[in-house]
């Protein structure tokens, strides 16, 4: 594979690891592992803006891309650092960032609202998923997703090594993971992912940051994925009550 293919992202030794630029993004592949093909239905509708504006930031953690500063006691902000990422899901969160430190919770409000749309049509562009378009009745329009691809399969199964048989994550698996469970969407999984209590308390180690040996190259996206947890927690909590 030629460097031009290549983008550096954290290895657990700190030392940059090759990554191919074919590679899904983190967002996209929450937002693949979210897709249920039972139902063609996405789960957490309801709250997925902050579940992929967490991913999208999350990924520009990985790669190095932000920084987390300490604006007081309790409260923590974060900023682009590095060289703006050429794709163009990413690009608009760094370009956000770069501006001044933000917290959580106003990035995601500000990126996540335009990510579905994008970050569907590239799953289905990149034939992850299908998309199958027809009229209900001979005039009403319809649409429905499944999948096209083995790579939910494969992201599931990563996961539920981590959290069902106890094997250790490596940082991108750890995020995923992290994410889904901050999402409140992690019983959608069972019973590929058994909901027990010990998953749960796993997903929760990974919410807080014990990602064991990924954790050396991956500090800023543990701190990160701290936040958003919160952030994440907070906002759909806030939306449930409001629902009420």
């Amino acid at each position: 594979m030629s460097d031009e293919n290549q983008v550096p992202v954290d290895r657990a030794d700190g030392a940059p690891l090759e990554r191919s630029i074919d590679e899904p993004l983190l967002v996209e592949d929450v937002l693949l592992l979210l897709f249920q093909p039972s139902s063609g239905a996405i789960a957490g509708e309801n709250f997925l803006f902050y579940v992929l504006g967490g991913a999208v930031v999350a990924d520009l953690a990985l790669r190095d891309l932000t920084e987390v500063q300490e604006a007081g006691r309790l409260v923590r902000r974060i900023t682009a650092r590095g060289d703006a990422p050429h794709e163009d899901i990413l690009r608009p969160a760094w370009d956000y960032l770069a501006t001044k430190p933000r917290g959580i919770r106003t990035v995601i409000a500000a990126i996540g609202p335009e990510l579905r749309g994008k970050v569907l049509d590239k799953l289905i562009d990149d034939g992850h998923l299908r998309r199958t378009r027809k009229k209900v009745l001979g005039f009403i329009p319809s649409e429905s997703l499944e999948l096209g691809s083995a790579r939910r399969a494969e992201l599931l199964a990563r996961v539920r090594a981590t959290l069902v048989d106890g094997n250790e994550p490596d940082a991108r698996t750890a995020a995923i993971t992290a994410l889904l469970s901050a999402s409140a969407n992690l019983h959608q999984f069972d019973p590929e992912i058994p909901w027990t209590s010990s998953v749960i308390h796993r997903a929760k180690e990974l919410e807080n940051g014990d990602w064991g040996a990924a954790a050396v190259g991956a500090a800023v996206t543990r701190a990160t994925i701290a936040v958003l947890s919160g952030a994440l927690s907070a906002s759909t909590a806030a939306n449930a009550a409001g629902r009420g």
